[in-house]
């Protein structure tokens, strides 16, 4: 064990990392790989494509070749040490294995990533083990790629470090949209599969069943929600958050607002119409003007764990908050 493990897993599903892409795992999922939880073993658990594994694992390549995976890190941040662990994979684990990081701007899809640069040289593996690989990169790291030559199976990947901040996401005040402060839903185009309160309910979702999910739209229309806002408010940063929709995530998705102290049905841009990925949480700088109510429409269906409209309230709307208070503990 070294000194480093102490550090946070960057890559870890408990602080938003996930997998993106791999161009393979037909044997087991890809998103096993950043589980929190330890790796576990069940013998003759048997599906349609073989022995069931916790882990991520390839088909045997028939022609030359490596395999690869490409994670999202959920807390960007300084490398220190990666753990590349084979538990139970003995007769199916990869004989080598290196790691690479990247630098990205936004939200890319992974074959937009570029200037990929070495974490972990070319490093020789064993079958149902941890393999502790120092890290020597001082550059902030968004994504790590990992390669294993030539296939097989790794149970779980561990990126310790230290979080660096974006200082452009460092803004606002309160979640002027959090349900546990008073903001309300108050129109919904679909929640065939969820209630819309979800989006705004407090902590992360932790399976997709705790966002909101629309039906299948067959028509040409787009689904939506509007919110309420606890208190009026100028809004400084948008999170939309689309974890644990993978193949169900919208592919687009924008914020309006508007202010009905003055018209309520004078709308405007919080956030344009912008792409999202799959099973990732967005954060979005804005600089908008006051706002009382808050639409976010997606493109053109599909599910959002949640939304966060981080800001500070105005003087009236912090009186207001103030009087809903009085009136309720008295």
């Amino acid at each position: 064990m070294t000194e480093w493990t102490r550090l946070p897993d960057l890559a870890s599903r408990a602080v938003g990392g996930g997998v993106v892409w791999a161009n393979d795992e037909l044997f087991a999922e890809r998103e096993n790989l950043v589980k929190p939880a330890e790796p576990v073993y069940q013998a003759y658990t048997f599906g349609h494509k073989g022995q069931i594994y916790d882990g991520w694992e390839t088909r045997r390549r028939r022609e030359p070749g490596v395999d690869q995976a490409v994670v999202r890190l959920g807390m960007p941040g300084v490398v220190r040490g990666i753990v590349v662990d084979t538990a139970f994979f003995k007769g199916n684990y990869p004989p080598f294995c290196w790691a690479e990081g990247a630098q990205a701007e936004g939200y890319p899809a992974a074959d937009e990533i570029t200037g990929w640069f070495p974490l972990v040289e070319r490093s020789a593996l064993k079958g149902d083990q941890k393999h502790f690989f120092d890290v020597t990169e001082h550059r902030r790291v968004t994504h790590v790629r990992l390669t294993i030559d030539p296939d097989g199976g790794v149970a779980r990947l561990r990126v310790h470090g230290q979080p660096v901040a974006d200082p452009r996401l460092l803004v606002g005040g309160i979640d002027l949209a959090a349900l546990e402060n008073g903001a309300v839903v108050v129109g919904c185009s679909n929640m065939f599969y969820s209630s819309p309160n979800n989006l705004i309910a407090p902590g992360q979702a932790t399976v997709m069943g705790e966002g909101w999910e629309t039906a299948r739209r067959r028509d040409d229309g787009n689904d939506w929600v509007s919110v309420q806002l606890a208190a009026a408010g100028a809004v400084r940063l948008v999170e939309l958050d689309t974890s644990h929709f993978k193949g169900n995530a919208p592919g687009w998705a924008s914020v309006s607002g508007c202010d009905a102290r003055k018209d309520p049905d004078a709308w405007f841009d919080v956030l344009p119409r912008t792409r999202l990925q799959p099973d990732t949480r967005h954060r979005f700088p804005v600089d908008g003007p006051e706002l009382t109510h808050a639409r976010l429409d997606i493109y053109p269906d599909g599910g959002m764990a949640r939304l966060r409209l981080l800001g500070t309230p105005t003087s009236d709307g912090l009186a207001h908050l103030r009087t809903v208070w009085a009136e309720t503990t008295s």
